[in-house]
């Protein structure tokens, strides 16, 4: 069989088009060379959490690799059989375990067995979906495709320190089927989540008045969580139910920014994506269209906006897998070519 050559600076040309591909290669059996890697970031090629990534997707199908280290910006990957079992992975410091959980959930679909990952790091860090994400949307739309996953939050882990945990287990389906997300439905309110760690409550306070504030006229549901841990942190995470929909935003605390304004940009952000039609926000698109790819049916979903992101995946997977992904306006059509 030929080996994929992939070039990793198309599209969004960051860590995403890396973690796919990885994770395809290992879901397919196909051999892959990625180049370019991360050459649109300032400091291109590998850097730890996508290292971490790599190695945690190659450990799970016993791959064969070349140019796995820090720096490189070319990666040869030649993955064996994804085995069910126990796997831990340390991302170190504050380094995103979400972006590790993305690329080895996926791979974890096609394993032989369930597979539960024990990883550590970051779970609520900048520049990645906080690990509320994966519990409040992506796991609950995984399980509508009968695609079962569970994730723990032990401990999380905020910038710099890190030392969250979080333990995922996937079982392999039988057959992942489609979604069809053409319209949201009836809305049935806001989830909101404020999360402070070594911190005064607050300041978990503080944003959910911000929050319900800036968003008058919405049904807000409020949960307040309060840890210790060996990082600092605060946050807040929002998620906009529908009968067929489910949305999310989310922002998190900075040094020196008043925990209202935090409130107030995850707010302004929820309501971006309640007033952009979308029934998928511009996080979990991207993230579901695999699974969609894998489905034994079509699948639609509309979006907001069409992020480099979403693009750049629709042009990743038909070189992996048999489909077609159709976009009319901001609507896609992902359509499985089974034979």
């Amino acid at each position: 069989m030929a080996m994929l050559r992939i070039d990793g600076s198309f599209g969004e040309g960051g860590g995403q088009i890396l973690r796919s591909s990885v994770a395809l290669s290992a879901l397919t059996g196909k051999d892959m060379e990625i180049v370019n890697i991360r050459s649109k970031r300032q400091r291109c090629g590998l850097a730890a959490q996508h290292l971490t990534a790599v190695r945690g997707v190659a450990e799970l199908c016993g791959a064969e690799m070349e140019g796995d280290e820090l720096g490189s910006t070319s990666l040869v990957f030649r993955p064996g059989e994804v085995h069910g079992g126990e796997y831990e992975f340390n991302v170190g410091t504050a380094g995103s375990v979400t972006l590790v959980l993305q690329a080895c959930m996926l791979a974890a679909v096609h394993a032989d067995g369930p597979v539960t990952m024990t990883i550590r790091g970051g779970t609520n860090v900048r520049m990645s979906p906080p690990v509320d994400h994966y519990l409040n949307v992506l796991l609950p739309l995984l399980s509508d495709m009968h695609v079962d996953a569970e994730l723990e939050v032990l401990q999380r882990g905020f910038y710099p320190q890190g030392g969250g945990i979080v333990t995922a287990t996937v079982m392999p389906p039988r057959a992942v089927m489609p979604l069809d997300l053409k319209e949201r439905g009836q809305s049935r309110g806001i989830e909101a989540t404020s999360f402070v760690q070594n911190l005064p409550e607050h300041i978990a306070q503080r944003m959910e008045h911000a929050v319900r504030k800036s968003l008058l006229g919405e049904r807000i549901v409020a949960d307040r969580q309060l840890s210790s841990g060996p990082s600092s942190g605060a946050g807040i995470y929002l998620c906009a139910k529908y009968d067929n929909a489910l949305l999310s935003a989310d922002a998190l605390g900075e040094r020196g920014v008043p925990a209202e304004r935090v409130g107030e940009n995850a707010a302004q952000r929820m309501r971006e994506e309640i007033d952009g039609g979308g029934t998928l926000d511009v996080h979990t698109a991207d993230q579901l269209l695999p699974y969609m790819a894998l489905a034994g049916g079509p699948s639609t979903f509309t979006v907001g906006e069409l992020t480099s992101h979403l693009t750049t995946q629709m042009w990743l997977l038909p070189q992996f897998l048999p489909v077609d992904i159709e976009v009319d306006g901001t609507t896609v059509n992902v359509v499985p070519n089974r034979t």
